[in-house]
């Protein structure tokens, strides 16, 4: 039987493994560490996961020389560093040293295969949100036209938050409302979580929010990967609530934009946006009073003239019944004044033909005209059957004849 010390062993390990292997790999694993050491080489710990169970585990390197190359073509293509929970598809070579053990010598690594790893996994989220029915669901809500308490997450020391607050607080129309915040981490693994839990304490809390506001500054694509994570994206789409982003990039955008219920570029467009729509609500008053004024202008010119015109009727009116009046009472003065000579006339000339008509039927005038009148025990002889015997008296002009009644026929 040989017997190998250690140093011997590894040796044999080592020629071994160079001679049965091919020269270097492409190789998909998970940055579980990152270190870049001071002399610029890069120490990674490289896994592979399966539900959160790390089934593989693997040093890397990529030593100073390499990192120097590839480092800088990553960013520029990626929009981010090399960082941990990153994804890559790398080339490298398997290196056993005699002393530090297996390693990965990273020769190269795959830009592309990254930015498609965001991209697979943006689309998973929005495959799942739309499946569930519920990437719509914000996008229903009514915003108010002019929002006056509004909940913020931000962080407090973010340059978007101070420029959101800057823009909005020095607006020229001096337009003010409520703008509580509510302090979130705003990029790394911890950031959805950190957002989750920001969003929770505004719905228990009794402020009567109209709207919240989700802003931060710019940053790498990378640092946004945040805003694609599925349980965040779906607080937010199912939130009672309009959500208004402003996460701060011009050109990407992310699940929370597409989720939420306005989706702006910067903070500084958020203020913009809210000061514009204040500014739309104060000139859509101002027109409503400006018509309001001119309608009642004209509606008290329209009554003027109407009470113009009712007015000069009137006085038409008034001076027309004042003429008939003033006729009638001239009519009537003239009456009074010729109607009692008139009266008297008639009058008198009535008593004439009455004391005619008494004259005419005054016994005594007929009398003398020679009638005589008879009378019967005082009445005057008319119909009255007389006998012999009966007493009489005649009446003439002159005298009374009493006569005894001898014979009748």
């Amino acid at each position: 039987m040989n017997h190998y010390s250690l140093h011997e062993f590894n040796l044999l390990v080592k020629g071994a493994l160079s001679n049965s292997l091919e020269r270097s790999y492409w190789i998909i694993a998970e940055i579980g560490q990152i270190n870049l050491h001071g002399n610029g080489h890069c120490y990674l710990e490289l896994v592979e996961k399966e539900n959160n169970f790390v089934k593989a585990k693997s040093r890397g390197t990529i030593w100073a020389n390499v990192f120097r190359e590839i480092h800088p073509w990553f960013v520029s293509q990626t929009g981010t560093e090399l960082k941990q929970g990153m994804k890559v598809l790398f080339n490298a070579s398997l290196e056993f040293h005699e002393v530090y053990g297996l390693s990965l010598n990273i020769r190269d690594i795959d830009a592309n295969f990254t930015i498609g790893e965001r991209e697979r996994k943006k689309q998973e989220t929005l495959n799942q949100l739309e499946a569930e029915g519920i990437i719509d669901m914000n996008h229903s809500l009514e915003l108010v036209l002019v929002p006056q308490r509004l909940a913020v997450i931000s962080s407090e020391s973010a340059a978007g938050y101070e420029d959101f607050i800057n823009q909005f607080e020095s607006n020229p129309y001096q337009y003010q409302a409520t703008l509580d915040l509510y302090p979130a981490t705003m990029q790394g693994d911890s950031a959805p979580q950190s957002i989750i839990e920001a969003l929770h304490k505004i719905h228990e809390s009794e402020l009567g929010y109209e709207a919240i506001i989700l802003i931060r500054g710019g940053g790498s694509k990378m640092d946004l990967d945040c805003f694609d994570d599925y349980d965040l994206c779906a607080h937010l789409a199912q939130f009672p609530l309009p959500i208004i982003t402003g996460i701060g990039h011009e050109r990407d955008q992310s699940i929370a934009d597409l989720v939420a219920h306005t989706r702006l570029k910067t903070p500084t467009s958020v203020a913009e946006f809210l000061i514009a729509r204040m500014l739309s609500f104060e000139s859509e008053i101002n027109q409503i009073q400006e018509s309001i004024n001119h309608q009642t202008q004209e509606l008290l010119y329209r009554q003027n003239e109407v009470i113009n015109q009712l007015n000069f009727k009137w006085q038409l009116s008034v001076n027309q019944i004042l003429q008939e009046h003033n006729l009638r009472l001239k009519q009537f003065v003239q009456l009074i004044e010729h109607k009692p000579s008139s009266i008297l006339n008639r009058q008198t000339d009535n008593l004439n033909h009455n004391q005619k008509l008494i004259d005419a039927y005054n016994p005594q005038n007929i009398l003398n005209k020679g009638y005589s009148i008879t009378r019967l025990n005082g009445k005057a002889l008319k119909n009255q059957n007389l006998e012999s015997g009966d007493q009489i008296e005649t009446q003439t002009a002159s005298q009374i004849i009493i006569s005894t009644v001898n014979k009748t026929k």
